[in-house]
């Protein structure tokens, strides 16, 4: 018996996704069939587990729970079957009627923007959407389904087109099928016969091999004397890829278990198949993508790899066992000696696990490390995908800091094009140096026209150029590397040679400098007593007339903007303003002020020298207003 039918519209949002998927995402429509195997897999996952826990569920029948595939050539309907968890009929309105979740939005532009179907395909697919391909190769879609524990099932009917009808359904089976009402097959749209045996087969052989629950088919065979039977075929191997041996594995199936796990049609850059035996016995099989998903850095994102117990699927994304700046990578752990019940809460706190975990956070960094020196072209794609990720390692993950930071990838004055590392770095340091100087910035553009570069360059040492925002942080949570000291050059004083040529100044010709600027100093950091803490003479500037710097431990600008739009306030921190006391500006000063220090114009260029200073940094001027019309009225006066 049925229920009336109630009409429903779908998601404003589930529409524009309906649309981009029929009509221009995909471009092998073959992936139908993948999704909607995924999904049933996923639902006899969820009831084998639920019913650990609930004997109720397990009495209803766990011992065969498998995916059937039916062909009605009649009706030109293909039905994914499966006997798993099943779904409400609140289910089926939040799952498949709206697709209400953070994120939508930024889904759908970073769609419209992708350059080609692949990336498209590896979005949507991230998205877990899967389910409305079937409206590439169907009409119309029939679901039904019952969850386990209740008594009345739902039938939901839609053509994809923004209206999808619902009703109750009595006498269904505990499950879910899909009824897929199938398009004439068309060849220059890219539709195959998917009532043709051969094609099915060939779908679930590429796409759906590994799923762990058999795939079943019935089949009809004529004989050579015309007699037809009929028999159940299991489609798929079942075979668990991570429990045999390496040898007997191809880079193909390696390829193509990774696309079933992770939606992502580019092969994984690097595969890492381990087993460990012992008192705590599992395995292993993990990927590193070649590219990142778009939602790497989403606070949504879902994280860890997938567990298993004895070949029995437990969980997704079990973040116990990767940590969070790890989080691209992708595969499962099969593990031989926990409990089937075991929860996410358990395994936080589990010795075995944070011991597996360690195994494989110390694996993924090892893997990368060879990869940067056998195969530097492919390192160098990998860091410029998941850099930004491995960096936050340096601030949550200090016992592996050292290995992090021999995978640290930057930017550097040396090389215009190519980044280096800092055990490069050190190789190349200048006889005597032992710092390894760095400036951060918004861009390499902003840090090389930085005024604390110029004597830097002038002098030939090499800086690296860090623009990444993570950058701010880890530099300060790891201040050395093989013994030595990073430092930011625009911070805290520089020991450099005080002359272009190399001559050390002597300390008669330093203390007549100081002698020299003695009643301007004082009187500027009083002036400027509002901005800065200190004005002192520079070293570090060859050109311009002055830079803002800040003390060895303070806080940054930049890092003080992050605190706050995170919603951390933290007292403004003064800096410290140097001037190049060579400079024509600010020897100008020093006469003016010598001459008169009552002088009111030169309150005006002190707030100006302080203005340019900040500006030539990327820093917001406090009042830009009087800044401009000081300035105005100076260019003025020059006319």
């Amino acid at each position: 018996m049925s229920s009336s039918v109630e009409t429903l519209e779908f998601q404003a949002e589930t529409r524009q996704l309906l649309r981009l998927v029929i009509h221009s995402i995909y471009s092998n429509k073959d992936i139908f069939l993948r999704e909607l195997i995924s999904n049933a897999s996923d639902a006899l996952d969820k009831l084998r587990l639920e019913s650990l826990t609930d004997s109720s569920l397990a009495e209803t029948g766990t011992t065969d729970l498998h995916i059937s595939l039916e062909v009605d050539k009649d009706a030109r309907a293909l039905t994914v079957r499966d006997n798993g968890v099943g779904m409400t009929r609140d289910d089926l309105v939040e799952l498949i009627g709206t697709i209400a979740k953070s994120g939508t939005a930024s889904l759908l532009e970073k769609i419209k923007e992708s350059k080609d179907a692949a990336t498209a395909e590896s979005l949507i697919g991230q998205f877990g959407v899967g389910f409305y391909s079937a409206f590439m190769v169907a009409d119309k879609v029939t679901l039904r389904t019952r969850r386990a524990g209740t008594d009345s099932g739902t039938q939901w009917e839609s053509d994809g087109e923004g209206t999808y009808g619902i009703q109750a359904v009595e006498g269904l089976p505990v499950g879910t099928s899909v009824t897929l009402h199938l398009k004439p097959a068309d060849s220059e749209d890219g539709l195959a016969d998917y009532l043709s045996e051969p094609k099915i087969r060939q779908i679930v052989k590429q796409y759906s091999d590994f799923i762990r629950w058999p795939i079943r088919m019935a089949t009809e065979r004529t004989d050579a004397e015309g007699r037809t039977t009929r028999d159940i075929d299991t489609l798929n191997s079942m075979k668990a890829l991570w429990a045999r041996p390496r040898s007997e594995v191809t880079d193909d199936e390696y390829n193509e278990f990774y696309q079933q796990i992770s939606h992502d049609w580019l092969p994984p850059a690097e595969t890492i198949h381990m087993r460990a035996e012992g008192t705590f016995e599992y395995e292993a099989l993990l990927f590193i993508p070649s590219q990142a998903p778009f939602d790497l850095f989403s606070r949504e994102t879902k994280r860890g790899v997938q567990l298993y117990v004895k070949r029995v699927f437990i969980m997704d994304d079990c973040e116990a066992l990767m940590p969070n700046y790890l989080r691209f990578v992708k595969g499962v752990v099969d593990a031989h000696d926990l409990s089937l019940n075991v929860s996410r809460e358990l395994l936080q706190h589990d010795r075995q696990i944070r011991g597996v975990r360690r195994r494989l956070v110390k694996k993924v960094l090892g893997a990368l490390k060879d990869m940067q020196s056998k195969d530097t072209e492919r390192y160098t794609k990998v860091w410029e995908q998941f850099g930004r990720a491995l960096k936050e390692g340096l601030v949550e993950d200090t016992d592996n800091s050292e290995a992090l930071l021999e995978l640290v990838s930057a930017a550097s004055t040396h090389d215009p094009e190519k980044t280096t590392t800092l055990r490069e770095y050190v190789e190349r340091m200048k006889d005597g140096q032992d710092t390894i100087y760095y400036l951060t910035g918004e861009s390499r553009a902003m840090v090389e026209n930085s005024p604390h570069m110029e004597a830097f360059a002038a002098k030939g040492y090499e800086v690296l150029i860090l623009t990444d925002p993570i950058d701010e942080v880890w530099v300060d949570q790891v201040p050395t590397f093989d013994g030595h000291h990073l430092q930011s050059i625009a911070k805290g004083q520089v020991d450099l040679d005080d002359s272009a040529d190399g001559r050390k100044e002597t300390g008669a010709e330093k203390a007549r400098r100081e002698q020299d600027f003695a009643a301007l100093l004082p009187w500027l950091t009083t002036t400027l007593s509002e901005q800065v803490k200190q004005v002192r003479l520079s070293s570090r500037l060859t050109t311009s007339a002055a830079c803002i710097v800040g003390d060895a431990h303070d806080v940054t600008p930049t890092l003080e903007k992050m605190y706050r739009a995170m919603g951390q306030q933290i007292p403004p921190v003064k800096r410290i303003l140097e001037l190049n006391p060579a400079h024509p500006l600010i020897t100008a000063l020093r006469t003016a002020h010598d001459a008169n220090a009552e002088n009111p114009a030169l309150v005006e260029t002190a707030e100006l020298i302080y203005g340019s200073a900040l500006l030539a940094e990327g820093g917001d001027l406090p009042d830009p207003a009087r800044f401009t019309r000081l300035l105005t009225d100076r260019l003025t006066g020059t006319l």
